[in-house]
């Protein structure tokens, strides 16, 4: 008697393997999806990556440092003095700065970097500072040691970047009030930092309205050798009183 029990075609194990490579790059392009999607959001609402463009936080933060920020203060917290902020110019404080023309490949290839945190190609439209005064302080400059004080208490600012042989930095006059929703900002590289002091003729005479804060800068993360966290130096301003309270 014949064996009549039918042979699967020759063609069934290709067809298996095509299926399981279509099935496996759908995997792979669904995880990227979903990958992609995870850190637009967390770059979009949690924290994003920014470099500096100038000198004005040495020796705090150099020149072309890598910095994230974190994007959750303004939603769930305030911002107090002493914390490095990234914000928005608020009119006047940068220069025109047309950006060159970059061929479409190297474009394209920003934008999706900058999509999931990886590029920072608005990192030239924004400013990074130290606050020094919230809503509500007097800030004045400078007593006889060349000191700001904030609400009537002097500051000894341990951060600021020093002239060889000077004891404080050229001083800017300056007596002022931050109104409500505003804060005044200073760069740690006091005599190179075109800050709060230098845009009181601006439209906003130079306050940086919250809104316009994008967040609180926290971490260093490139070069690898300056790799850690930004000190907010909060002890500074702790004798400060508050603003009701000040003399």
């Amino acid at each position: 008697m014949s064996d009549e029990t039918a042979s699967p075609p020759a063609s069934a194990p290709t067809t298996r393997r095509r299926r399981g490579t279509l099935t496996f790059l759908r995997d792979v392009v669904v995880i990227l999806l979903i990958a992609l999607l995870v850190s637009f959001l967390v770059k979009t609402f949690v924290v994003r990556s920014f470099y500096i463009p100038s000198a004005s936080m040495t020796d705090t933060l150099q020149l072309n440092d890598r910095i994230l920020v974190d994007e959750l203060t303004p939603h769930f917290g305030e911002y107090g003095r002493g914390d490095v902020v990234v914000f928005r110019d608020p009119g006047g404080w940068l220069p025109a700065n047309p950006k060159p023309e970059q061929p479409p490949l190297v474009a394209a290839t920003d934008w999706v970097l900058s999509l999931v945190g990886l590029s920072a190609p608005d990192s030239d439209d924004h400013l990074i500072k130290r606050v020094i005064g919230t809503p509500g302080d007097h800030v004045v400059c400078c007593n006889a040691l060349g000191q700001t004080e904030v609400n009537g208490s002097p500051l000894v600012e341990p951060y600021v970047k020093l002239a060889p042989g000077a004891t404080a930095p050229t001083p800017v006059p300056f007596d002022i009030t931050v109104p409500q929703g505003s804060l005044w900002v200073e760069g740690d590289n006091r005599n190179s930092s075109k800050d709060s002091r230098f845009n009181q003729d601006q439209p906003g005479k130079g306050f940086v309205p919250i809104d316009n804060v994008v967040g609180r800068a926290f971490l260093i993360t490139w070069p690898f050798n300056r790799f850690g966290a930004i000190d907010f130096h909060h002890d500074v301003f702790a004798g400060v009183p508050a603003p009701e309270s000040a003399p």
